[in-house]
């Protein structure tokens, strides 16, 4: 299961991630959306307890810190998350830090409405909604799965401080 707080973005990528031939020949894959975009703590809480079904194999979250205003209890909620054996899936400042990735390399500071905005000019899209389709081939290439992400994982309380994404866990 894998929990988003996006309602656009993040769920397209993750449906177009359920259509690669191996991913589709191999798991079950369900997305939630919290209707109202809900925080990263609401997220967590909710994967906690769909992970209590024993036909769960697995619970992920994916959600962003926000920049500059980090979302609530964003700290609580990436220990909660791993005393309960939630998987997660960070982007510090948001989502689009990971899109921008594969196309390329980016290492400076960026700000959500920055990642946005270099995001949008990317690939062309006029809101937040991606065609997954598109993003799936450059995976492969993508600098951060390829390089600086493994080397330097966003993971956990880190994931809070500095600008990366752990996306490519998923």
């Amino acid at each position: 299961m894998v929990f988003c707080e996006g309602k656009n973005s993040e769920p397209d990528y993750v449906n177009g991630l359920k259509r690669l031939p191996h991913v589709l020949r191999n798991t079950a894959l369900d997305i939630q959306v919290h209707p109202e975009q809900g925080t990263p703590m609401t997220l967590v809480r909710m994967a906690a307890e769909r992970k209590r079904d024993p036909e769960v194999d697995e619970c992920w979250c994916l959600f962003d810190v926000e920049w500059p205003t980090h979302h609530p209890h964003l700290v609580e909620a990436v220990d909660l998350a791993k005393r309960g054996g939630i998987e997660l899936a960070i982007s510090n400042p948001c989502f689009e830090l990971w899109l921008i990735l594969h196309h390329r390399d980016h290492t400076q500071f960026v700000d959500t409405s920055g990642a946005e905005s270099a995001s949008r000019k990317l690939d062309g899209r006029k809101g937040k909604a991606i065609d997954a389709d598109g993003y799936m081939p450059l995976r492969g290439g993508c600098r951060a799965a390829g390089g600086a992400a493994r080397e330097a994982p966003c993971q956990g309380r880190d994931a809070v401080s500095r600008g990366q994404s752990s996306v490519w866990n998923v």
